[in-house]
């Protein structure tokens, strides 16, 4: 009887492990090549010293409940006063991940009669939220302003009366190229729409301070960003920058936040830290930048692998099993590089992400493409 309750689990799982898509939990070895830490913060002394010293002052490691009922904790306000400032926006929410910000932004903020237009490479908590929300929801292509006014358009000429909500990435996760954010922006001012905009490998390294690639245009009414916490920041949560009302809205409606125990104070208090760091400390995105024209021109030269534009580089391999079998013979070389299948990227896109981190020098940076190429070589299309 136990076989048959678990058999359609097994059996999927099997599925999976046959066509090279199957996951597992590995232990962290190796040059990191793998993390989102792209500032090195995660690992800073100066983040471990402001963290031992908030313990000290007494600062609770637990919240010990929802933000609505005793979990409300001074280092959030202060956290969330302080983000505001350092982002130039009107108000900002303190979420405990970025998945939890995004399911909470659009299974709230658009409500039936509204429209999303997504970006095609949308991050999947995005999606989450769209499918617990009641908007209509409509793929507008990648990085393809054109077509997302189109879809509104359209949208408009079939009655659609509501807001329309316009979904991006500023730096997509699994190809690290930009959003058209300056276009994009227009197209939902034109159409009295939102533009969501998600900062999280932009936060940190690109902008003012490290302010995210729409700094320009923090402070709109018609721009919701979310800033995450967890990658360059080197903590975790995430930070919603909004016009209060929407912000608001979100406290009221949003059941990610209302029924959620709040996120740690101490935690609050580390990325109250990490914000103070990127404006004190701008020579480690200089670093950053550095490092990332080291790979780009060692790929370009060694595997024609063409330049992203940011700290996140995709190396294309296609195949499921030889990404998988690639990865495996760099990872034993001691370059955590992972491998990225469907469908976290899109059919025969599977590839090696290379994530440029300060945790690595410049040296060990060649060393990785020295060894993806002997692997590529090994394990051949």
């Amino acid at each position: 009887m136990s076989a048959g309750r678990l058999g359609r689990f097994t059996a999927t799982l099997e599925g999976l492990r046959e066509r090279s898509r199957g996951r597992a939990l590995e232990p962290r070895t190796g040059h990191d090549f793998a993390s989102n830490d792209y500032l090195g913060l995660a690992v800073a002394p100066r983040m471990r010293a402001a963290m031992a010293d908030a313990l000290e002052r007494g600062v609770d490691i637990g919240a010990r409940g929802s933000r609505l009922l005793r979990g409300n904790d001074p280092e959030h306000e202060a956290l969330e006063r302080e983000a505001a400032a350092f982002f130039g926006a009107p108000a900002c929410l303190f979420f405990a991940s970025g998945f939890d910000a995004n399911l909470a932004i659009f299974s709230t903020l658009p409500r039936r009669g509204d429209l999303i237009v997504h970006d095609t490479l949308i991050h999947a908590s995005v999606h989450a939220g769209m499918q617990a929300g009641k908007a209509e929801c409509v793929d507008g292509g990648h990085n393809d302003p054109g077509r997302v006014e189109e879809a509104i358009r359209a949208w408009r000429a079939a009655g659609g009366k509501g807001t329309p909500f316009i979904a991006v990435e500023s730096i997509y996760s699994m190809d690290g190229d930009a959003a058209p954010l300056a276009d994009l922006m227009e197209i939902a001012e034109r159409h009295d729409g939102f533009l969501v905009a998600d900062e999280a490998h932009a936060t940190g390294v690109f902008g003012p301070d490290g302010r995210g690639l729409a700094a320009p245009y923090e402070g709109r009414e018609g721009l919701i960003c979310v800033h995450t916490c967890g990658k360059a920041l080197g903590v975790s949560g995430a930070l919603v920058t909004a016009h209060p009302a929407l912000l608001d809205f979100l406290v009221n409606r949003a059941r990610p936040f209302i029924y959620a125990t709040a996120p740690s104070p101490l935690v609050a208090s580390g990325v109250r830290e990490a914000l103070r760091m990127l404006k004190d400390e701008p020579e480690r995105r200089t670093r950053l930048a550095d490092l990332v024209k080291v790979a780009e021109g060692s790929l370009r030269q060694r595997l024609g692998v063409p330049a992203s534009g940011s700290q996140i580089i995709p190396v294309l391999l296609r195949s499921n099993a030889r990404a998988a079998a690639v990865a495996a013979r760099v990872r034993a070389d001691g370059y955590d590089c992972r491998a990225i299948r469907p469908p976290t990227v899109p059919e025969g896109t599977a590839r090696l992400r290379i994530s440029i981190t300060l945790n690595v020098d410049a040296e060990t940076v060649m060393g990785l493409v020295d060894s993806i190429a002997r692997a590529m070589d090994e394990v051949p299309a």
